[in-house]
């Protein structure tokens, strides 16, 4: 049974910087990926970043280039997202999603491609 469970949510001033975790248990990666998503109220849930578990190549947003750093630890099997110099624009719920089948350049930001999803975790940025 697949389990992500994320943490490092919470409340900060524009500026600040914050990681998020996600421990994910149940099954190995291999040539999978984590991603990471977030949603505003009102709107849709969007990408943010992935990364090629076994791989390490990342892929971002274009809001979150030069801001926002995933990573991932393999012994840990945790994955991890750096955000640095937070806007008020990026308070949402964040989730991270693990796909366990390779996917392709073209759709490792769809939402819909990812199969397992944690429960999510509140970021909120005060101006």
């Amino acid at each position: 049974q697949v389990q992500l469970v994320e943490s490092g949510g919470g409340l900060v001033q524009a500026g600040d910087s914050l990681t998020l975790s996600c421990a994910a248990s149940g099954r190995a990666f291999g040539s999978g990926s984590m991603g990471w998503f977030r949603q505003a109220p009102g709107k849709e849930r969007e990408f943010v970043a992935s990364i090629r578990w076994r791989e390490g190549t990342t892929y971002y947003a274009d809001f979150a280039k030069g801001r926002f750093t995933i990573s991932r630890d393999n012994a840990k099997n945790t994955g991890y997202l750096q955000m640095n110099s937070l806007k008020p624009e990026d308070t949402a719920v964040y989730y991270c999603a693990a796909q366990y089948m390779r996917l392709t350049v073209v759709v490792i930001s769809g939402v819909d491609n990812y199969e397992y999803w944690g429960q999510g975790t509140q970021v909120t940025v005060s101006s």
